[in-house]
């Protein structure tokens, strides 16, 4: 099913959503992979590797609290991944999903919404929870979003690069349980009364990117489209992404958005930095100030 919920006859008084920082844990990823074409000489400074060149990375999602909705935006990685796949991720640190929601008072069945940027496996993972053998979402109350074209993108026939990233186990039950909607592909179209969505196409497919009302501010989560503080030069993108050239380009055009409008960026992958400002210096767009959502 696909819903355009652009119409503003659904949208309640805008009065600003209340936002909360869920983390749910930290994995490792090759840094030159992360990286690119870009040398470790020069990305190490800002995103240091260990022995085995392995960069750590956050897996930060975003609750909103918006009128009568909870809307959380992606899950994280969960806690099923089978003993086969789990060592190439590292997974470390000590918070998880249940723990960062009841730390503000919330419980997964309070979640109204899941929005999930894409259906890589550290942006999904968590939608979906192992019950013995049963395979379930984890939000029983939830309606899980994303769009028909990422959908099949990763659902009827993924490429060779990707497929590793798209597993089954954390999409087929969010299509078996009825609760999958589709947002209708519409750049800035409105999903809730605070959230706006953009669409970009070089890391994957129609990745989906919210734009948040937040006290007065405009909170940009930039999900992989820079994944990392390190990632703002235009140059430095990940060899994950599907299309490189586009991704800069893509990146360019919502960088010089970001910094004409004041947004605030909020960071999924950034293991140290939750958010950031922007300036333009004479090597481009670069970070203002280092801020976390509650110092806002």
């Amino acid at each position: 099913m696909s819903i355009n919920l652009s119409n503003p006859a659904t949208l309640q008084e805008n009065s600003g959503a209340e936002l909360f920082t869920i983390n749910t844990g930290l994995f490792k990823l090759d840094g030159g992979a992360m990286f690119g074409v870009v040398p470790k000489t020069i990305w190490s400074k800002t995103n240091p590797a260990d022995e085995n060149n392995l960069c750590t990375l956050a897996m930060r999602c975003l609750l909103v609290k918006d009128n009568d909705r909870l809307i959380l935006i992606d899950t994280g990685i969960g806690t099923k991944l089978s003993d086969k796949v789990k060592p190439f991720y590292h997974l470390h640190g000590d918070d998880t999903l249940e723990k960062s929601l009841a730390s503000y008072g919330f419980t997964p069945d309070d979640i109204t919404d899941v929005l999930l940027t894409h259906l890589h496996l550290d942006h999904v993972g968590g939608a979906v929870i192992k019950y013995g053998e049963q395979l379930l979402p984890a939000f029983k109350n939830a309606t899980y979003w994303t769009n028909e074209e990422h959908w099949q993108w990763a659902t009827e026939n993924p490429n060779d690069r990707e497929k590793a990233s798209f597993l089954k186990e954390n999409l087929e039950p969010l299509q078996q349980s009825g609760r999958l909607k589709f947002v209708k592909i519409k750049d800035g179209i409105q999903f809730s009364p605070n959230i706006k969505l953009h669409f970009v196409s070089g890391h994957t497919h129609a990745m989906m990117l919210p734009l948040i009302n937040y006290k007065g501010r405009q909170i940009f989560f930039i999900a992989d489209l820079v994944p990392t503080t390190g990632h703002l030069p235009i140059a430095y993108v990940a060899s994950y992404d599907i299309h490189p050239l586009q991704a800069m380009a893509e990146k360019k055009t919502f960088l010089q958005q970001a910094l004409d409008n004041k947004y605030v960026l909020f960071f999924e992958h950034d293991a140290i930095n939750e958010c950031c400002t922007l300036q333009q210096t004479e090597k481009g767009i670069r970070i203002k100030d280092l801020i976390k959502l509650t110092h806002i």
